[in-house]
């Protein structure tokens, strides 16, 4: 890939000595934390001297990303909590920060000022505790799959039917990638992947991004397996996703998602058998209860996670859906005496 002559920026190597020494910190679920902030639709649309830039008519509740705009406070407090909790790496507030994501919301046209927000809002919270401490931390710019596929039809009655193009996903992209960049990422986080083609556009607008930024920033990989089957939503094994996307030359590859860790292992351990980058693993806490809800105490989950590193699979670790700072707290102390899973240093450049 033509990407691969840009020059690598400070990230690549700051990230690949940090985690030579130990296991990285990932931070924890962005959502679960808003959820219990109980915010309304006035809060959403933002008010007082923070009133959202971006008009629509459809109700905004429920449109995480952008309270990047309009309660910027409230993120950056999110991210220092759970930055002091023990998170190196801290994923932008950006999840679903696409034109494809926020047609549901009607703010197409305010995807770009999320992204550059989303970006410099989790560098002022790491800003801000970096001031306090003096420790290195990096933001991820955090990209989601969007709500479309382009490899399965949404339609049982129409199999060869797709919602969304591979260009459409490619242009939506480099559009969400080029504002995380502006805002100041470190680098880019493609997370919860259930179709693999849709990554590939993500990958694809990376490496555009990059060439017109004229660096390369690292890029973490991160698959969902969506249930016992040990298979994506696009039915890859972890070893078929690992091949599909290894061209990217990732800093880490991973699973995230769907998963409490105790499920999640055995996948993570195929992955770990093939994959000749750095692992990153954040599991959900547990599977929710039958009120969406996710039951699981941080020492649980800490201790599940703590197999993952006295297994020597993992590099990175973290938590998603129903982690709270708590955890991500836990999780730090209980790989703390681990060493790092061992590959090549060649292969992270």
């Amino acid at each position: 890939m033509h990407a691969f002559t840009l020059s690598a920026s400070p990230a690549f190597a700051d990230l690949t000595r940090a985690a030579q020494d130990r296991i990285l910190i990932l931070d924890g679920a962005m959502g679960t934390q808003i959820q219990t902030l109980g915010l309304g639709e006035d809060d959403f649309h933002g008010h007082g001297n923070k009133p959202c830039p971006h008009h629509s008519d459809h109700p905004q509740k429920g449109n995480n990303d952008l309270l990047s705009l309009t309660q910027p406070e409230v993120i950056e407090q999110i991210h220092y909590d759970f930055v002091m909790a023990g998170a190196d790496i801290v994923e932008t507030n950006t999840f679903s920060s696409t034109t494809i994501a926020q047609a549901d919301y009607g703010m197409e046209d305010a995807v770009h000022d999320l992204n550059v927000a989303g970006a410099r809002i989790a560098r002022k919270a790491l800003d801000r505790a970096t001031a306090e401490d003096g420790k290195p931390r990096w933001v991820a710019g955090a990209v989601g799959p969007t709500n479309r596929t382009a490899s399965i039809s949404p339609d049982v009655n129409d199999p060869g039917y797709r919602a969304v193009t591979f260009d459409d996903l490619r242009v939506a992209y480099g559009q969400q990638i080029r504002g995380l960049i502006e805002g100041g990422a470190d680098l880019i986080l493609i997370e919860t992947i259930f179709d693999t083609l849709n990554a590939k556009a993500a990958i694809f607008a990376c490496f555009e991004a990059f060439a017109e930024h004229g660096q390369r920033l690292p890029v973490m990989i991160s698959g969902t397996i969506t249930d016992a089957s040990g298979r994506t939503l696009s039915g890859q094994t972890p070893t078929a996703f690992w091949h599909s996307v290894r061209h990217a030359r990732p800093l880490t590859v991973g699973l995230n998602c769907a998963l409490g860790a105790s499920a999640m292992r055995p996948h993570l351990s195929e992955l770990a058998g093939v994959a000749d980058s750095l692992i990153c693993a954040y599991p959900n806490a547990g599977l929710p209860n039958a009120f969406g809800a996710y039951d699981e105490g941080p020492e649980d989950t800490a201790k599940q996670v703590e197999i993952f590193a006295r297994e020597k699979l993992v590099n990175v670790v973290g938590g998603c859906c129903g982690t709270t700072p708590d955890h991500i707290r836990a999780i730090a102390e209980a790989v703390a005496p681990h060493a790092p899973r061992q590959i090549k240093r060649e292969t992270l450049a």
